[in-house]
């Protein structure tokens, strides 16, 4: 599998339902400096779902950027998607792996570090600590946020990348990488900007600086 960046992943905005506008975010988050799109769609039908997921995966080449799907493994193998983010009650992990094949990307949300230990986890190419903060964008199904302690806590037995999610933005990014991750995944940081492209930019800078230091 070919060295993978995590170190900014825009997670596509299921609020925008105007295509329009859903894929002009997309692309100047893309031009901003996003390594790798996670397509997350929780309410629309398989179709619509597949249609944009094929217009993902043809911006994503463009600019060379991976592409994963949220949850659906069948939207994955469809497209040929770069790889699929499941979470703890999604298809099993050796289950998607022996569909997907060992040169896809398969990320894994954990929310604490029991689960982080377990051998699904282990076995995931990255795994998304989910959330880290509190998050207006995904209400239902939610952990409390692990904080940084928690992140240090898991940094400390899990040698692959870690992502995190939840309540992420410009002030914050810095000491999430500073105590361990190897990236940030966004949501509304990106695609409620004022100037999405840019702020783009302003992640992407302080997830390089501090990683580096």
């Amino acid at each position: 599998m070919p060295k993978v960046d995590y170190a900014l992943m825009y997670v596509t905005d299921d609020s925008i339902k105007e295509d329009n506008s859903f894929f002009q975010i997309l692309e100047v988050a893309l031009k901003g400096g996003a390594t790798i799109i996670q397509l997350r769609e929780k309410s629309c039908d398989t179709t619509t779902f597949y249609k944009r997921a094929l217009h993902c995966k043809k911006l994503c080449n463009t600019y060379k950027i991976p592409l994963i799907i949220n949850d659906r493994l069948d939207i994955a193998l469809a497209i040929d998607a770069d790889g699929v983010h499941i979470g703890q009650s999604d298809m099993p992990y050796d289950v998607a792996r022996r569909l997907l094949g060992n040169s896809k990307i398969i990320g894994l949300s954990v929310s604490n570090k029991d689960q982080a230990v377990k051998e699904d986890a282990q076995s995931a190419d990255y795994i998304g600590i989910s959330p880290i903060f509190s998050t207006n964008t995904k209400t239902t199904d939610l952990a409390l946020p692990l904080g940084l302690s928690g992140l240090k806590e898991i940094r400390e037995t899990y040698k692959k990348p870690i992502v995190c999610i939840g309540g992420i933005h410009k002030d914050n990014t810095k000491e999430i990488i500073a105590n361990g991750a190897d990236g940030i995944a966004v949501v509304s940081a990106i695609s409620k900007a004022t100037h999405p492209e840019e702020a783009t930019k302003e992640l992407k800078e302080i997830v390089c600086k501090t990683g580096t230091n």
